[in-house]
């Protein structure tokens, strides 16, 4: 837990830049970082994660006032803005370091995530079952400084345009009521 009040969630679903460009929008979330968790190797880089050897996925690293956004609803979010059926993959990114993961800090976080899933699958929110992976959170790793706010400072790079943006604007139209003003 970040403080009294404050709670950390770390979520992967494809390439950081889409989650945390989604994330940084929501009301309650007060601070989003790129980073790599769930490998072996200690301090990875972009280029050895992207390699597919360490282990690590791309995450985010939310903190959030819970009194203003639950645990639940950023899953939620995080549901619908990536497709956590699929199996080491986000469209065209493809390997180990792009899957569909909750690491959670706490077994509330655990509990929530499990429902939630439940819920995907028997809502037929998706086509096919909801692969996610589920387990306590390992040592998160900060990405390099460029990754962070990468949407933000590179809002005409063709992958921002093209995948990024779509992500946001999904986001935008499905959660507009939860966004900062």
């Amino acid at each position: 837990m970040a403080d009294d009040r404050r709670e950390v969630a770390t979520l992967g679903g494809g390439c950081f830049w889409c989650l945390e460009a989604v994330f940084e929008q929501l009301r309650g979330v007060e601070k989003v970082e790129s980073g790599y968790a769930g490998g072996a190797a200690p301090d990875p880089d972009y280029k050895a994660v992207c390699s597919g050897t360490t282990g690590h996925a791309e995450v985010i690293q939310i903190t959030f006032d819970p009194a203003v956004i639950a645990f639940r609803e950023l899953l939620e979010v995080f549901f619908v803005v990536h497709d956590p059926t699929t199996l080491n993959r986000q469209g065209n990114d493809v390997g180990t370091q792009y899957r569909s993961v909750v690491y959670t800090h706490s077994p509330e976080q655990r509990a929530t995530a499990a429902a939630a899933i439940a819920g995907v699958n028997a809502g037929g929110v998706w086509p096919r079952p909801v692969v996610t992976e589920v387990t306590p959170a390992p040592a998160f790793w900060k990405a390099e400084a460029y990754h962070q706010g990468y949407f933000r400072s590179n809002p005409a790079q063709p992958y921002c345009q093209l995948v990024v943006g779509a992500k946001v604007a999904k986001a935008r139209r499905a959660f507009a009521a939860k966004l900062k003003a």
